[in-house]
């Protein structure tokens, strides 16, 4: 029953991570600008974000559930914009200045984990996700089993912190191929991209999604 547990909260957790969204393209940056700890402390952030919403959608909060939807189309809208400055970011951005700042002013591990955790946290549509998900496995997290609830919450962020291990570890091993103009035009692909998915988003939620 433990390992059963512990294993269904592990592919939970690697089935909202795999998308490859912006905060994906976040990681594989920093761990082609600066180096693998950075970009996997920053998935391990997104990990952490997780989690909490796994909580909240697993204990059934319904006063914080209700809130979230009442108040629905702002929280899209946010997180649609957060998406937009952060394709910004990543277009304009130059990654010798990124490389030479990061060797200047040495380590930001924390700085890049508590990022990744605030731009994933200010999405709290994702406890929908994971309402979805637990419906589907008849998962229910109770005060009254901490045990069962503990192994399941453990299962989804080493599920998540698996995920992206494996893909910063994969942009690590293929970071020494790239040339700094391969990683400049990589910048300005990559933010275009979260740009234009974020304005789709936009589009869809002015236009479509009333």
């Amino acid at each position: 029953m433990s390992l059963r547990l512990l294993w269904e909260g592990f592919i939970i957790g690697i089935a909202v991570s795999v998308p490859l969204g912006p905060l994906g393209m976040l990681c594989i940056k920093r761990t082609v600008n600066k180096n693998w700890k950075s970009g996997f402390l920053s998935g391990l952030g997104i990990a952490a974000s997780d989690v909490i919403y796994a909580i909240i959608a697993g204990f059934s909060l319904t006063m914080i559930i209700d809130f979230v939807r009442h108040y629905e189309i702002y929280f899209k809208i946010l997180g649609a914009s957060m998406v937009i400055f952060l394709g910004l970011y990543i277009f304009f951005s130059n990654p010798t200045k990124d490389m030479l700042k990061f060797k200047r002013k040495g380590t930001s591990y924390v700085q890049d984990f508590l990022t990744a955790f605030l731009l994933t946290v200010s999405n709290p549509l994702s406890v929908f996700v994971f309402i979805a998900i637990f419906t589907s496995y008849s998962l229910v997290l109770q005060l009254s089993h901490l045990i069962e609830t503990f192994l399941i919450i453990s299962g989804i962020f080493l599920g998540g912190a698996s995920w992206w291990f494996v893909l910063t570890g994969l942009a690590n091993l293929f970071r020494h191929k790239l040339t700094i103009n391969t990683l400049w035009w990589a910048n300005k692909i990559i933010g275009l991209s979260v740009i234009l998915i974020a304005i789709g988003l936009f589009v869809y939620l002015l236009f479509i999604d009333v």
